[in-house]
């Protein structure tokens, strides 16, 4: 403890007010916390900023499921579970894309968190512009954070974990979950004047998570690259050890679609595997129900605002729209913000075609057919489909990589600079692409409201055979620019500004982590000459 004096020898003085101003640096190398909250992803929290537009159970939707696994959080597998030697605090939430699993685990975070029972939560996302969504680099540090600001002695105990171990941040995740997560557990479960902790860990979209790569792979024998399966795994297992410690106190709930990695951890063949029964949004609930409550809600609000009759939709409209769901919320969602678009086709003429898809499509076991067919019948509304579909990747590649906002997308990307091309061709897509109002397009970024259109456009078996070519001459482009003056060669024209050029580029470059758009043109500059102006 240091002791300052002032004016210690002094007399006859007076001062109406005084302050002091300390800037005390510590030898440790400053405040722990502050550390700590340089690592984190705070655009994964459930309620970050980045979340404000995340999808959300519609009311009176979804509350059977909501129900059991918040009862889970509570109560476990039943009475005796949580005494058991033991007991079973993993749970895997699994279902195809589009069921629903972000809007249900978004929801559950938000009754968690007014219930005082939120431990942490971490929503990863393929398509955020922040790293840290998309990698496992700031996932322990964002969930030792949240239990930090959960309980005020368990944030001590990592405040002095990370003093005792500053450079943490280096090590790997295992490392990093026993010095940030386990250890301080342990200490606080060793006070026996506290109550005992519980509540939930919520970790969404673990299977959207991106691979960290640490080598060199255009060196010769340099390691294979990372793929997302192993950075994934290494996740699981993670949580798997730490929920394996008698002092870790939370349930954890895992929301991933049912990839392979997650099928061969949750359900392996030879042994039996210590997690609570997974849920099966798919399998274990009906959905048709909730969606159609959706449709009825939605349906009212759009007669109110286009002062369409009473007797629309037809009754037949909703059941047949929730049956070509097929369990898929991303499906009603899609089609509700098709027809709430501002269209030369009246509402009653929009809902008649999406009527007619589904009518001409046989029955098939494809949950996913029916919404295929949804996004092909939209990408056609486009006025030229083929080049919208080009941007649409080309801002896929582009996203959390090079370029920071829509502006600068439609700079590269307009065939002609002062031409309003991002309108004409995007115009008709607002129910697939976010885009921003034209005020707020040199600072906000092109989003997607789901990461199943892109799953559709990059798969030839679903997205038929004009994507098909597509796709074929994007596989063909890398090996042509990767040649001394080689020019892509397609219909678009190869300029700064050609579409084709851009999504060339973007292939060529997704990989590295540190390439900004002046030095992606400055070095393309020398391989294209005087072909670029």
């Amino acid at each position: 403890m240091h002791k300052f004096e002032f004016f210690s020898n002094s007399r006859g003085i007076q001062a109406e007010k005084i302050k002091f101003v300390t800037n005390i640096s510590s030898s440790a190398g400053g405040d722990p916390w502050e550390k700590l909250e340089a690592q984190i992803a705070p655009g994964a929290f459930h309620d970050s900023a980045e979340r404000c537009d995340a999808p959300k159970c519609h009311p009176e939707t979804r509350v059977a499921v909501q129900d059991d696994l918040y009862d889970w959080i509570i109560n476990g597998d039943g009475p005796g579970e949580l005494e058991s030697e033991h007991p079973r605090k993993i749970k895997w939430v699994t279902g195809p894309a589009g069921c629903g699993k972000t809007a249900i685990m978004g929801s559950l975070a938000a009754r968690c968190a007014a219930n005082g029972v939120l431990g942490a939560a971490f929503f990863f996302a393929s398509w955020s512009a922040s790293v840290g969504r998309r990698r496992k680099t700031a996932f322990v540090a964002t969930i030792a954070s949240q239990l930090g600001e959960y309980r005020e002695d368990l944030k001590d105990a990592i405040a002095n974990a990370i003093e005792r171990n500053p450079s943490v941040f280096n090590k790997n995740l295992h490392v990093q979950m026993e010095v940030l997560v386990s250890a301080p557990l342990r200490e606080v479960s060793l006070q026996s004047n506290r109550p005992r902790l519980r509540g939930a860990i919520i970790v969404d979209g673990v299977d959207e998570c991106e691979a960290e790569q640490y080598h060199d792979g255009s060196r010769a024998n340099s390691p294979p690259a990372r793929t997302n399966d192993q950075d994934q795994l290494e996740i699981l297992q993670i949580l798997q050890v730490a929920s394996s410690d008698p002092s870790f106190p939370f349930r954890v709930l895992i929301a991933s679609r049912p990839e392979r990695v997650f099928r061969d951890f949750f359900e392996p063949e030879d042994t039996l595997a210590p997690f609570a029964n997974k849920l099966d949004l798919h399998e274990h609930y009906n959905a048709d129900a909730d969606i159609a409550l959706f449709f009825e809600a939605q349906f009212s609000r759009l007669r109110r605002r286009h002062n369409l009759p009473s007797s629309w939709p037809p009754p037949f409209a909703i059941q047949m729209l929730a049956e070509n769901a097929s369990g898929q919320f991303i499906y009603a969602a899609t089609v509700v913000r098709f027809l709430e678009m501002p269209h030369r086709e009246p509402t009653k003429a929009l809902l008649d075609a999406i009527l007619e898809i589904g009518a001409t499509l046989k029955s098939t076991s494809n949950p996913l057919e029916r919404l295929d067919a949804l996004y092909a019948h939209i990408l056609m509304s486009s006025p030229d489909p083929s080049l919208s579909i080009k941007w649409i990747r080309s801002i896929d590649s582009f996203s959390g990589r090079f370029l920071s906002c829509a502006s600068d997308v439609n700079l590269l990307l307009q065939t002609d600079p002062d031409s309003n091309e991002a309108e004409h061709l995007l115009g008709d897509l607002h129910s697939l692409i976010q885009i921003p109002p034209p005020g707020w397009q040199g600072m906000a970024e092109y989003g997607f409201y789901h990461k199943s259109l892109l799953d559709f456009l990059k798969d030839p078996a679903r997205c038929g055979r004009n994507m098909e070519l597509f796709l074929k001459f994007l596989s063909g482009v890398p090996q042509a620019i990767g040649m001394p003056y080689a020019i892509p060669q397609s219909k678009a024209r190869a300029t700064l500004t050609g579409a084709a050029w851009w999504v060339s580029l973007a292939i060529e470059y997704q990989k590295e982590d540190c390439i900004c758009a002046p030095c992606i043109v400055a070095r393309r500059r020398v391989v294209f000459g005087a072909l670029l102006f």
